[in-house]
């Protein structure tokens, strides 16, 4: 599921203070990046055996590079993602997610989107 409407895709951050802020929101990078791209996860834990919610924000260099630590990154629109073991997590249209699921990835996005406006850089055209 997109979350979009939060003014968090299409922003362009310096990857030090992206990941300091996306750490300091809970959303962890771990090994979900490449030389060119990011992907942050907030990860929610049900009491539903075997079901997990991921809410997911990528982005991708457009400048620099993220294994040496200066990359500049554009992000994309956040997803809610739903994990179904063992096969992996699915962001699908037919998806159901609770509500409770929603306003706490929404709560997180606009704190999210309240730090990233303090480290905004300008894209180069």
């Amino acid at each position: 599921m997109k979350l979009e409407g939060h003014g968090i895709e299409d922003s362009v951050v310096n990857l030090k203070p992206l990941d300091h802020l996306m750490e300091k929101a809970g959303l962890i990078r771990a090994s979900g990046w490449d030389y060119e791209r990011v992907t942050y996860d907030y990860k929610m834990e049900t009491n539903v055996k075997n079901v997990t919610y991921y809410l997911r924000i990528q982005g991708y260099a457009i400048e620099g590079d993220v294994d040496k630590g200066n990359a500049i990154i554009k992000l994309l629109t956040p997803l809610l993602g739903k994990h179904y073991y063992p096969h992996g997590i699915e962001y699908g249209d037919g998806e159901e997610f609770p509500e409770n699921i929603v306003q706490k990835s929404n709560q997180i996005l606009k704190k999210v989107k309240e730090s990233i406006d303090q480290f905004k850089v300008e894209e180069n055209a």
